[in-house]
């Protein structure tokens, strides 16, 4: 069992005020635009710069203030409260660092790290193939040893933030006879020959870039192999194990930012001569969203600090599934909820729980699919 305290530090407390007032002030009000413009909000990217979140998730040694996974959930929670697509500005280039952190040389980490952190660059993971996506062992991007360098073939797909970009991480084969054990890990710079053939057209998270990346013959540097050849795949699931907890923090922040919407249109609207909010019926829905919400918000914590502690019993794959799972389907669930509260209101773009609705849907997918988690845990449990 985890030894962390399941309450938040003062620290902490005052980290989350600090930050929700940031996020109403300066990401929320451009949450409809982004979504309606489906276009990467550079301002709220600088925004969040400037309040060094950025750095939140990188070593002291590299420019990061190397905050607990506890605090960026916190951090997760609060801009997806108020702009999904915002968060991912967040997760996605610690994401794509997650490898370099654990397994990189110090080169690499001195190299990639501080610009991570300061903002100059950002990172994509790039693990998804057409045919390879739960199934990652079935990649055929390949990696092909040439003298100092590697030269790159293969296109990847589903990949955030793709375009913006100048960071790839990338899993190739080295070895293809070798299944999953013939996988290494690069990081690969845009300006080498990476180019994005297509973005996708999405229901939500509009103002995040999903696209294919292509690799053609692109040389990376001997230097930039990540750790040791044919260790991609576990270096994949070590990352994937430690991210989602924050994409579970991303949805519940999507929940809470819908039934914040939802309760205080029940107060205002008004029906057969008094609020909404005084139907048992509604209040019923919304108690049952705020006690999934915080069931979700636990498990997920829970989770992070299992991550923060280095996962000293060798739970965080099944408790991290089971986090990221259940916090996203909480999200779906009260996101609906909060579409029918607001009735024909709801339904339409002049109110953001449509968006939120839209914007839940993805954590129930990404970063392994949750009949994918439920696979993790039942193998957890019965093994």
């Amino acid at each position: 069992m985890s030894t962390q305290p399941m309450t938040l530090t003062d620290e902490q407390l005052q980290f989350r005020d600090v930050l929700r007032k940031f996020c109403e002030d300066r990401i929320a009000p451009r949450a409809a635009e982004t979504d309606e413009k489906e276009q990467y909000d550079w301002e709220a990217f600088r925004a969040i710069c400037e309040m060094d979140l950025p750095a939140l998730g990188i070593p002291t040694d590299y420019k990061g203030t190397g905050a607990d996974l506890v605090t960026q959930a916190i951090a997760t929670e609060e801009l997806a409260r108020a702009c999904a697509s915002t968060s991912l500005m967040f997760l996605i280039s610690k994401l794509g660092m997650l490898p370099v952190m654990n397994f990189g040389s110090d080169e690499l980490k001195r190299k990639y790290l501080p610009r991570i952190a300061t903002g100059e660059s950002q990172a994509s993971y790039c693990l998804s193939e057409a045919d390879a996506g739960s199934d990652v062992a079935s990649m055929t991007t390949r990696a092909v040893r040439d003298g100092d360098t590697y030269v790159l073939s293969g296109t990847k797909v589903w990949i955030t933030n793709a375009g913006v970009s100048d960071l790839y991480t990338t899993f190739a084969k080295t070895d293809p006879s070798a299944g999953h054990r013939g996988i290494s890990a690069f990081v690969v710079e845009r300006d080498w020959g990476v180019h994005v053939a297509k973005l996708e057209h999405k229901m939500g998270i509009k103002g995040s870039p999903t696209g294919q990346v292509v690799y053609d013959d692109v040389r990376v540097p001997a230097e930039n192999l990540i750790g040791e050849e044919g260790r991609g795949f576990y270096y994949a699931m070590h990352t994937l194990d430690r991210s989602r907890p924050t994409i579970g923090a991303q949805a519940v922040g999507i929940a809470q930012g819908a039934l914040d919407y939802a309760v205080g249109y029940m107060k205002e609207r008004k029906a057969f001569g008094r609020p909404i909010a005084e139907l048992q019926g509604l209040q019923f829905m919304v108690a049952d969203a705020a006690m999934r919400i915080e069931a979700a918000r636990g498990l997920v914590y829970r989770a992070c600090a299992i991550v923060d502690e280095d996962d000293p019993h060798g739970e965080l794959s099944k408790v991290g599934a089971m986090a990221k799972a259940f916090a996203s389907d909480v999200a779906m669930q009260v996101t609906t909820d909060a579409v029918q509260l607001l009735g024909g209101y709801g339904y339409t773009r002049d109110f953001p729980v449509e968006r939120m609705m839209r914007d839940a849907k993805i954590t129930q997918i990404y970063e392994g699919t949750n009949q994918i988690q439920r696979v993790v845990i039942a193998k957890k449990l019965l093994s």
